[in-house]
């Protein structure tokens, strides 16, 4: 019986459960993508390539090439360009495709968000007088800071940032979540912080500061999403492992 051939475009611990439930299925040959902007990715349940495909073009000869049948993206909510090139490639090839897209936060009662598009308006919206910030986007995009040197920021993110920020008042912690809430009480209260600049990543892993600025009643800066690309969207493990067996159905397999 030859295998359908399943390429799921990861880096998140979404991808990383879908391809475990896979992973087992002796009808499937699955393959999971990793950017490599991680120095030291979690480890995988199934074969993994790391690095990018040349953009869109690169992505669809490496489809076809390898005469995948399911593209699945699973990759971070703000990784545009990859879901682009994606949404780009599936075009080209008329492949089969779904996105795998965790559902985004939503202010509740108590909250104090500010919604902005991007890390520079992010930091502009902390005003001109000295601030304690929790700097939670992860290191690409943290030299955004730069520009308002007046503040204290903690710099929190998986790997170092490198070159370090030309701030006079920052601090670094490497940490990979998910966090708990006790933990990131804990973490704000030590530093003595009063706003929070964070994407709306969406999921259980990293809400735990949303929370915590909560009931501390600490500003949240939070940067939106940008529209989601032209492929259709599942918003949870579930309903993506569903939608597979929906499109590998028969007549999907033998080219009808």
């Amino acid at each position: 019986m030859d295998k359908t051939r399943i390429l799921i475009l990861g880096g998140t611990g979404e991808a990383r459960r879908l391809a475990a439930e896979l992973a087992g299925r002796n009808d499937l040959d699955i393959l999971l993508s990793l950017a490599g902007r991680t120095q030291a990715p979690a480890e995988q349940p199934v074969p993994v390539r790391i690095g990018g495909f040349g953009g869109a073009e690169g992505l669809a000869e490496f489809l076809v090439a390898g005469g995948y049948n399911l593209l699945i993206d699973a990759t971070h909510p703000f990784a545009e360009r990859i879901s682009a090139n994606a949404a780009a490639a599936v075009e080209r090839t008329g492949i089969a495709a779904i996105a795998l897209v965790r559902p985004e936060w939503v202010p509740e009662a108590g909250d104090h968000w500010h919604v902005v598009a991007d890390i520079p308006a992010a930091v502009a919206t902390l005003g001109p007088a000295p601030r304690r910030v929790l700097l939670a986007t992860g290191r690409q995009g943290a030299h955004h800071a730069e520009v308002a040197p007046q503040h204290f920021y903690l710099v929190r993110s998986v790997d170092p940032v490198d070159p370090p920020l030309a701030l006079p008042d920052v601090e670094y912690v490497l940490d990979r979540g998910p966090f708990t809430l006790e933990g990131e009480i804990k973490l704000m209260r030590k530093y003595r912080i009063d706003a929070v600049i964070a994407k709306n990543s969406g999921g259980s892993a990293a809400y735990a500061k949303i929370e915590a600025a909560r009931l501390l009643g600490i500003k949240l800066v939070v940067i939106a999403r940008a529209p989601a690309a032209a492929i259709t969207s599942v918003g949870t493990v579930e309903a993506a492992l569903e939608a597979i067996d929906h499109l590998l159905s028969p007549a999907m397999k033998r080219g009808v």
